[in-house]
């Protein structure tokens, strides 16, 4: 017989809830412009009946019937195991090892930087400014104004 039911495989993001765990698929498509391969994550609600995944788990997801108003699937196997390291507070120390460098940087103290006086330096033009002659108002030298309204009437 052929099985009807969609199959999805990936990670568990979130199993803080009873018999729920939180699966991202993540499935590659190409970008319809720019041609460059792109992952589209969407996460799946699945019901996992003895809460054995844990986060970061690879795992199979089958589809199925409505269970709760957003899981509409069940958790088939658990693919892979990740590694979780718990830590407990106890174990946490804060000794930081001192780091010492083997190579120690030379410094010479009698060597004084060469300071010069505030000198300025030559400045030699080699272009030389243009000037511009005085622009003078068209008057005749030696116009009396009597003269000058007789030319404009």
């Amino acid at each position: 017989m052929e099985e009807k039911r969609k199959t999805r495989f990936g990670r568990v993001v979130n199993d803080k809830m009873d018999k729920t765990v939180v699966v991202a698929v993540e499935t590659p498509r190409r970008h319809p412009l720019y041609k460059k391969t792109v992952k589209r994550a969407v996460k799946y609600k699945a019901h996992d009946e003895d809460n054995k995944s844990k986060s970061g788990d690879f795992v199979r997801i089958v589809e199925t019937r409505p269970l709760s108003k957003l899981k509409r699937w069940r958790v088939a196997e658990i693919i892979t195991k990740s590694e979780v390291i718990d830590v407990k507070p106890e174990e946490i120390t804060e000794e930081i090892p001192e780091v010492k460098p083997d190579v120690k940087p030379e410094v010479k103290p009698d060597v004084k930087p060469e300071v010069k006086p505030d000198v300025k330096p030559e400045v030699k033009p080699d272009v030389k400014p243009e000037v511009k002659p005085e622009v003078k108002p068209d008057v005749k030298p030696d116009v009396k104004p009597e003269e000058l309204t007789e030319e404009i009437t």
